[in-house]
This record gives structure tokens, sequence and C-alpha cells, in this order.
């Protein structure tokens, strides 16, 4: 029977307009769901694009406005970088741990590790860039709680990003903020197929989620800023306005690739 047959759905709203700052998002998601005639409900999963949550917010760096340190120059030339650029990333990062000859990894603000710290050139004008939203757990949390308001329905919101994996090429979505959803699925204790009981199991669920997002979102001209997921039958288990996205970093004492 249909019932019984495990499914996913994902919905991408292409009906969200150019974002600019002060727009409220969960009213532009609102209207584009109208549009779509989508309907959200209980246990749905909304995911945003971490660009949309930036530009509305008004986070955007003016290339032009910054004066690179001597410390940027020097990296600037390491990595053919825009010396600007760089002194971006360094004024948005707790920490630059490596440079290569086209890359810069940092631990950012928020405690992530990725390229460039998470500063996106693409999707905006000429001569700006986006930072990572100041605080995505907080902006999932807003929205959330003004679509759940208004919609009356219990939703989740992930904010998410794009970054690359030590180890491995290409890039995929990520998990940077969320609310109402435990972003970590703890497993251990459960059993396997076997019957044998899981020890360390743990699953990022909400990078899992992004990534599948990122399949509609794409990473050029796709247009869609929002990814809608239904039927994501773990949804009562994870449901969690307390938990945040600290959950998934490591602790720097526990990361050995970084000793």
């Amino acid at each position: 029977m249909l019932s019984d047959i495990m499914k996913l759905e994902l919905f991408g709203l292409s009906e969200i307009p150019l974002v600019i700052e002060g727009d409220k998002i969960s009213s532009l998601i609102i209207s584009a769901l109208k549009k779509q005639a989508i309907n959200l409900e209980d246990g749905d999963i909304i995911l945003i694009a971490e660009t949309l949550i930036s530009k509305s917010e008004g986070n955007i760096i003016e290339l032009d406005k910054i004066t690179p340190s001597k410390r940027a120059d020097e990296i600037a030339t390491l990595t053919k970088k825009d010396s600007r650029l760089v002194e971006a990333i360094i004024n948005e990062s707790n920490e630059i741990i490596e440079i290569g000859p086209d890359f810069i990894i940092s631990e950012t603000k928020h405690g992530f590790v990725c390229a460039n710290a998470g500063i996106d050139e693409s999707n905006v004008d000429k001569g700006l860039a986006t930072p990572m939203p100041k605080n995505p757990d907080n902006s999932a949390m807003k929205i959330s709680s003004e679509l759940e308001k208004e919609l009356d329905v219990e939703i989740a919101v992930i904010i998410t990003d794009t970054q690359g994996r030590a180890f491995r090429n290409g890039a995929v979505g990520v998990a940077i903020g969320c609310y109402g959803i435990s972003p970590l699925w703890e497993r251990s204790g459960e059993k396997d197929l076997y019957g044998r009981e899981l020890q360390t199991t743990e699953i990022a669920i909400a990078d899992e989620l992004a990534a599948a997002a990122s399949l509609l979102m794409g990473q050029a001209n796709e247009g869609i800023p929002v990814v809608v997921i239904k039927d994501f039958s773990s949804f009562r288990i994870l449901k969690n306005k307390e938990s945040t996205i600290k959950s998934l970093l490591r602790p720097k004492e526990l990361d050995v690739f970084r000793k």
C-alpha cells in the first residue's frame, strides 16, 4: 500500500523575488507558497539559503570600502585572491587555519571551519559579498515562529550553505542554523538489522536535509533559494525548540587534524 512506502518530497519555491535589506523572509515564503499552491503542514521543514538571510538582514560587505592590512596583502599574494576579500575573510574569522594556492580555510566567528569564512560573492551585485548571517540559529527561530503563528503549523527551519569537505572534491549543502529540529540524531543504543546495539552512531541529520535541498537550490542561476521538505518521517522524534547548530561542531580539542 502507498501508506507503507517510505518517501520524502521536496518542493522548490521559485516565486521568491530578489531580496533586499528589510524584506521579511516569512512573508515572501507565504506569498510563494500561495502562488505555487503549496500548503504548509505540521512536520514540514523549510530550508533557506544563507545568502537570502544575509541580504534581508543587511549583512553585506562592500569590498571597495575595505582597506587591506599587510597580512591580507601577503595572503592575497599566496592565494591570488583580491586583498580586500582576504581582509574580509580575516575579519569574519576567529582563526586562519590553512592557506592554499587558491583557498583560505578558517574558523568563522560562529565556530564553523570552512573555506573563505563562508563569504559568498555569487548572487550579489559586483563589488559586494555576503558573509554568513550573524546568528543563523536566531534567524531560523524568527522565521519559524512567524510562519507558525501566521499559518498555525508546527514546522522546522534550517539555514543552509554550500561548503566543501576535507578529503573529498566538490561542494554540498550543509546546515549552518536551525530551529525546531535537532541537527544531530543520536542513535546509539538502537539495534541494527542483526540485533546488535549501536555504540557511537550519530547522524548529522540537518546536513543531510540541507544536501537534499541543495539538489533543487543549485549553485548558479536556478533561482530557488527556499525548499520545503515534506513527509520527513522522523520529524516527531527530532522536533526540538531548544537545540542549536552548535551540536554539529566538533570541539577543537577533539579535532585531530588541527593539532
